[in-house]
């Protein structure tokens, strides 16, 4: 079964889950991912944060339950929300009203219906890539934990960029920089449920590295990279184009181990970076 077909089996697991606790960890588990990679793909392929999609979902059921003439504490307990204050609060944020005046004869609402994942978009601009096998990657650098929260995770990064570069650490690294990828690069880790997950700034090097700095060794796998250059929106499009456009038709499924950000300039807004993808044959 391709990867493809996993995520639209979750996908149906959190439909049918949308009045009990939908898990991200059981939507992971269906995925075949872990929760913190099914989240990045979900707001690839969507283009949202999965926790927005579920909120938006959640609260569009809400206001049909509210115009059905149930009472608004009861459809608050049913879709999660302790207290009236905080659900009134949340169906504000989505339909630019409260939860009793939803329940009048004629008031607009907004609906969101269920997502579907598209397979390819047609009439895209071309793709440049090249496939190659690398033995293990030993990567030295920092590192920062990341919470579960794909969101928090997205803002949370370019920070600790900053921070990286800011306080010297970067230009601690270029030194130890000796083997493939050449550049600086940006790695988050694919644990499991439960695991902590952490996102690396270092760099790919044999050598020995300083008591301070932290290690990752990549197993030995085949590589789909792709190129680009612009800031980090544009490395987002990327990421996003390769989930959605390439992967799906290209003979490859993703091979579950952390994929490289490589940097090769440090220029934020006009950087030439490449995106390496670990792939596996279907």
């Amino acid at each position: 079964m391709q990867w493809y077909d996993r995520m639209f089996e979750a996908l149906d697991y959190i439909e049918d889950n949308l009045h009990a606790t939908v898990s991200i960890d059981e939507a992971a588990r269906i995925a075949m991912t872990t929760p913190y990679q099914f989240q990045r793909l979900f707001s690839y392929l969507v283009g949202m944060p999965l926790a927005a999609y579920l909120r938006q979902r959640l609260l569009s059921q809400a206001a049909l339950d509210l115009q059905s003439g149930e009472k608004v504490l009861e459809v608050a307990l049913r879709y999660g929300y302790d207290s009236p204050t905080a659900f009134n609060r949340a169906f504000r944020t989505v339909h630019g009203i409260t939860p009793s005046q939803a329940r009048k004869p004629g008031v607009v609402l907004r609906a969101f219906p269920r997502i579907s994942f598209q397979r390819a978009l047609e009439g895209v601009s071309g793709m440049e890539y090249r496939i190659e096998e690398h033995g293990p990657i030993r990567i030295v650098g920092v590192r920062e934990p990341l919470s579960g929260d794909i969101a928090e995770a997205f803002e949370r990064v370019p920070k600790f960029w900053a921070e990286s570069a800011s306080s010297g650490v970067l230009a601690q690294l270029v030194p130890l920089m000796d083997v493939e990828p050449r550049g600086m690069l940006g790695v988050s880790t694919c644990c499991g449920a439960g695991e902590q997950n952490y996102y690396y700034i270092g760099v790919a090097t044999e050598g020995p590295a300083d008591e301070d700095l932290f290690e990752l060794t990549i197993p030995q796998g085949l590589w789909a990279i792709f190129p680009g250059k612009g800031d980090g929106a544009s490395l987002q499009e990327l990421q996003k184009r390769i989930f959605s456009q390439w992967l799906p038709s290209s003979g490859y499924e993703w091979a579950q181990m952390p994929d490289i950000e490589v940097y090769m300039s440090d220029n934020p807004l006009d950087m030439a970076y490449e995106v390496w993808l670990p792939i596996t044959k279907k």
